[in-house]
């Protein structure tokens, strides 16, 4: 029997199950063939004395910790803590643990994680931070995969489509009879998908694109400060917006509110994201919803693949990022 004034071992657990140690570790570890019955003794065995594995010291002897790093720009924000919570859902039907790192939009405190993960000796990372010039990330031997962020062209991304998106939100705006809808974003670029969409919309319609930018990094209420300026700014100018977060979108209808600006008869917005905290707190919003549980199912998906086969480092090794379809909710602003 077991010394019960320590922590049970995992030889108590052998003894327990009337197996030998190393049936134990394979059991511990999914390794190899085991019958059912012996996964159900050891199991059991577990359970009666709620034997707990030393994570570090099965990590210092090369095996897994069963612990993934979650690395997000900050929970505050609606979407990044509905993914943070979908991942960590995934990953402990699995039996795996989370480590949430927020970044804070400071790409300084995402190398530091980073360090810490690699420290921690976690099994892999799944990143949705939204810094550059990162290069640990291109050479790191951990597992990664990023949720709308590009690092790497070896390193998995798994995103909502992002372009459909965009030209979904600017068709709904030209179809109900705006002709000049002008784009909020937080950064204007190539990689943008989301504006790549709209002026790809308004290319075919001859109507010429109106971008603002506003990073999303921006504390508040200096990001709301900003977005009613530049609404002030192109006041007579505009018929409608198209906000790629419903945040933005939120702050757009407050300045319509303030200015006299009817929605949707003097103004239509449409934001992007459409998650449940937001279709709580504003249900009347129309936009393009992100599927948030399968875009954290299939990360989870990817990464404990590459920790299964390990990581493959290279431009040879390229793979084409996983784009889920989004789905457009027409509400009460458009």
């Amino acid at each position: 029997m077991p010394n019960h004034t320590r922590e049970p071992s995992l030889t108590d657990v052998a003894a327990r199950a009337g197996v030998s140690p190393t049936t134990v570790s394979r059991v511990l570890n999914n390794r190899g063939y085991l019958s059912q019955h012996t996964k159900d003794r050891v199991a059991q065995a577990i359970d009666e004395l709620q034997y707990r594995p030393n994570q570090i010291a099965r990590s210092l002897l090369g095996q897994r910790t069963r612990t993934v790093g979650v690395i997000v720009p900050t929970v505050a924000l609606p979407f990044f803590g509905e993914i943070a919570a979908g991942v960590e859902r995934a990953l402990a039907t699995r039996g795996y643990r989370t480590l949430l790192c927020n970044s804070m939009g400071r790409t300084e405190a995402e190398r530091e994680y980073l360090d810490q993960l690699r420290g921690n000796r976690v099994d892999g990372v799944i990143s949705g931070a939204h810094n550059d010039s990162i290069p640990e990330y291109a050479t790191t031997q951990l597992p990664v995969v990023t949720i709308d962020r590009e690092l790497a062209p070896h390193i998995p991304n798994v995103r909502a489509d992002n372009r459909a998106g965009g030209r979904l939100a600017t068709e709904l705006l030209l179809n109900r009879g705006s002709r000049r809808p002008v784009l909020f974003t937080s950064t204007s670029s190539t990689r943008n998908l989301r504006e790549a969409g709209y002026r790809e919309v308004l290319s075919e319609a001859g109507i010429e694109p109106l971008v603002v930018t506003v990073n999303f990094h921006t504390p508040e209420p200096e990001r709301s400060r900003q977005i009613h300026a530049a609404l002030d700014q192109h006041a007579a100018a505009i018929d409608a917006v198209f906000a790629t977060d419903d945040l933005m979108a939120g702050t757009v209808l407050e300045w319509a509110r303030r200015a006299g600006r009817r929605v949707p008869d003097d103004l239509r917005v449409i934001g992007f994201d459409g998650t449940e905290a937001v279709r709580r707190a504003m249900p009347w919003l129309s936009t393009v919803q992100q599927p948030i549980a399968a875009l954290c199912e299939t990360a989870v998906q990817r990464l404990l693949g590459l920790i299964d086969s390990g990581p493959s480092n290279g431009p040879e090794s390229a793979v084409p990022p996983a784009e889920l379809p989004v789905t457009l909710i027409e509400g009460a602003t458009t």
